[in-house]
This record gives structure tokens, C-alpha cells and sequence, in this order.
């Protein structure tokens, strides 16, 4: 049986994985349920662990994964986004982990800390459950470099699945291309004539830019990690 509380931040969280492919950092968390400090979220999600309903990914700041839903959610179509590998396994974890995977090509890698030279070409391919491809439209993978979105349980080394898109609502994370020549993946936030391109890591400062100068790319739908 859960409290009131516990409910609340297992939907938040599963809600965040499900759209962003990525857990919430613990501010969000905190600011979703309305508390005055994190402490009050490290015993609720350690509740929630206790009772088998999420599990920390060991050695990952942060990196939550959502193991069961409580009956009240189960109808929120759940699905896990977070696909677990081992580094034996080929490069970005391209087994295949359901039957019905599909093949994306890996665009070499993001910058989530300082941007670099825009992607163009593939590097390889890595296979992920056609679930996690929603919507319509083209989708492609990207490894990350970098530890700035590690807050939003992104961390160097994982793969990143993206559909391609030019547009994003606030709040979204993102490929965007930095004038033309640059590329780094970031949470999107407008505000007025600006965009801000800003880091889930509190070493990285978030970056403004005018709308003419960043181009949306793409948006996060998925992530795979290998250990």
C-alpha cells in the first residue's frame, strides 16, 4: 500500500520515462510534489525501492528505472525505457532485447556539456524496441559525451534515442544545432525572442541564445545504457 506521496512521485517519475525516456532530476521531483527540501524525496523514492516499485541503476547519479506500476497506474501504459546492457555486448548494447527491435542508425556522438561539430554520419547501428520509436517519423541515435544532463539521468557513454523534429514545447530534451555548426543535447526552454539550452548538471551554466541562432533537430525519446 502506498501513501498519497509515494503515488504522486511513482506516477511523476513513470510519467517523465514515458515521454522523455529519462527519469526526473530531484528538483523536478521536488518541485512536482511541492516539497520544501530533496531530503523529502530520497525517503520517498527509497520507499518505493523498499517496496519493489523502482530501482536505482547502480553507480549512475540519479539514474532511476520504474520496475512495477500499483494498479491505479497500470492503465497509464507503462513501458520501461531504460534498456539495461552489458559492455561485452556490441557496441551501445545492439542485441536485441525485444522481438520486435528495429535497427537504428548511431550518428556518432552529442555533446552534453560543450557543444561540438554538428553529426552527419553513421558510425553504426544499434537495435532498440520499436516501442520506444513513438510517434511518426525518422528516428536516429546518438552516443553522448559529456556529463552535463547526468541530473536528468543521462550520462556519458549512453545511447540516446531520437525522432527527428523542429520544433519542442519547454521543458523538452533536445538535439539542437548551436549557428549552424555546433550540436549539444539540452533541456529547451523559450522565453521571449531567446532560447535557453540549459544543462541538468548545476557545474554547467545554462547557455541563451537568440531563436535565429538554435535549430531544433531533434527530441528525446529514448535512452540505452551499457555497463
Amino acid at each position: 500500500m502506498l501513501t498519497r506521496k509515494q503515488l504522486q512521485l511513482l506516477e511523476f517519475i513513470n510519467a517523465r520515462v514515458t515521454r522523455d525516456g529519462v527519469p526526473p532530476s530531484f528538483d523536478e521531483m521536488k518541485d512536482a510534489l511541492d516539497l520544501r527540501s530533496k531530503s523529502g524525496i530520497h525517503r520517498l523514492i527509497s520507499a518505493l525501492e523498499e517496496r519493489g516499485f523502482i530501482r536505482r541503476l547502480p553507480h549512475r547519479a540519479r539514474a532511476l528505472e520504474v520496475v512495477k506500476l500499483p494498479e491505479a497506474l497500470e492503465n497509464s501504459g507503462f513501458t520501461p525505457r531504460v534498456i539495461d546492457g552489458d559492455r561485452s555486448d556490441p557496441p551501445a548494447a545492439s542485441r536485441m532485447v525485444e522481438a520486435a527491435a528495429m535497427t537504428l542508425p548511431v550518428m556518432g556522438r552529442i555533446a552534453a556539456g560543450v557543444p561540438i561539430e554538428a553529426i552527419s554520419e553513421q558510425s553504426h547501428t544499434v537495435a532498440v524496441p520499436g516501442d520506444m520509436l513513438s510517434g511518426q517519423g525518422h528516428h536516429y541515435a546518438l552516443e553522448v559525451k559529456g556529463d552535463s544532463m547526468i541530473e536528468a539521468g543521462i550520462n556519458d557513454g549512453d545511447v540516446v534515442v531520437i525522432r527527428e523534429t523542429s520544433t519542442a514545447e519547454n521543458g523538452d530534451i533536445v538535439v539542437a544545432l548551436v549557428e549552424g555548426h555546433e550540436a549539444t543535447l539540452k533541456r529547451f526552454r523559450r522565453k521571449g525572442s531567446s532560447i535557453a539550452l540549459e544543462a541538468a548538471n548545476p557545474a554547467y551554466e545554462t547557455r541563451m541564445f537568440r531563436d535565429d541562432q538554435v535549430k531544433v533537430q531533434g527530441r528525446l525519446v529514448g535512452l540505452i545504457r551499457t555497463y
